[in-house]
């Protein structure tokens, strides 16, 4: 008979998941070790492996259940009949807040992605594009006469990714500046781009 899963099972593998994380940015993924993760986590080897086969399991899951949320998120922000400006800006938020507390998750799936095997780097990069597309989407309604003919709106889309995928290494909480304040300084700055654009 199938043993059940345990009412906290899945709590207990968030509290892994976001322990691993914050090992993995901090030693780096080749250096940690299964036996460091369960001693630093407060579990035993056994049941780390109860829930995970190998280390390469676990970043898997980590990135997986980062980039599952975020998308998650940003797509039940979306909301394609409010005006451009406002449903770039709530995507914004969305995906900063997303961000809040994952500061190690982000930086696992930015440095670790590449060290999985080849089909599981292509099922989490449909992630990444689900979220990308969506951003697309919004930015290209900003301005369409813009990007029609031209190969704009992915450099310009990755270009707002890029003030926010790295916003986790300057921002800190209580400093002149929020999070709602830069999500709508960098909506303000991306956007009067995309109208610039002849």
């Amino acid at each position: 008979m199938a043993r059940t899963r345990a009412k906290d099972y899945d709590d207990k593998r968030d509290a892994i998941l976001h322990g691993a994380a914050s090992i993995f940015a901090r030693d780096g993924y080749d250096r940690a070790s299964m036996s460091q993760l369960a001693g630093e986590l407060g579990v035993s080897k056994a049941l780390l492996y109860h829930y995970y086969a190998s280390k390469e399991a676990l970043l898997y899951d980590i990135i997986a259940a980062h980039l599952q949320d975020l998308v998650e998120t940003v797509e039940e922000a979306d909301d394609p009949a409010a005006p451009p400006e406002t449903r770039l800006e709530r995507l914004v938020i969305a995906l900063l807040e997303a961000y809040r507390d994952a500061d190690n998750e982000h930086r696992v799936q930015l440095s670790g992605l590449k060290l999985l095997p080849e089909e599981q780097q292509d099922e989490l990069k449909a992630l990444e594009r689900r979220l990308v597309l969506v951003f697309a989407e919004a930015v290209r309604q900003i301005n369409p006469p813009a990007f029609e003919g031209r190969p704009l709106l992915k450099p310009v889309t990755m270009s707002l990714f890029g003030m926010l995928n790295w916003f986790y290494m300057w921002f800190r909480e209580g400093g002149s500046l929020s999070r709602d304040d830069y999500a709508k300084l960098a909506t303000e700055l991306l956007v009067n781009g995309v109208r610039a654009l002849a």
